[in-house]
């Protein structure tokens, strides 16, 4: 892989040991927000899901990496699931705005209803933009 990209991960592996149990000592209530699933953004396009399970299993157990597709709209960007909230909550507290191979990343909670509401308006412009072609095309017709 890229060795900047390495000497990130090796950095982030020398100074990112954090304490387990001192983050479930506080009994304090999470934000509602808060889930074990996180959403990753603004990823280097060529790492890897081996090198993100070295960046987030710093923090915990993770269950699972899904990787954007490299071809689509969606490279760059990641699902990272947690086995334990709390241990997705520190990603979070530490991961957002670390450099990974000169980009910084963007780390949020997956909020399913606010995906669900990006898809409905992108379906709904995909429809708009084919109902302008289609009056454009009568437009046409009726103009002969």
């Amino acid at each position: 892989s890229d060795p900047a990209l390495l000497s990130s991960l090796l950095l982030f592996t020398i100074g990112a040991m954090s304490d387990y149990a001192a983050r479930r000592s506080s009994n304090s209530r999470l934000p509602p927000e808060v889930n074990r699933i996180l959403y990753v953004r603004n990823l280097p396009f060529k790492i890897t899901p081996d090198e993100l399970y070295v960046i987030f299993g710093k923090y915990g157990a993770v269950y699972q990496i899904r990787l954007g597709d490299r071809n689509k709209d969606t490279r760059g960007t990641a699902f990272v699931v947690y086995e334990d909230i709390y241990d997705a909550k520190a990603a979070v507290d530490h991961l957002s705005g670390f450099n990974v191979g000169g980009r910084y990343l963007v780390v949020l909670y997956y909020q399913p209803a606010k995906f669900q509401r990006r898809a409905e308006a992108e379906e709904k412009q995909k429809e708009l933009e084919e109902l302008r072609k289609q009056i454009n095309a009568n437009k046409s017709k009726l103009a002969k």
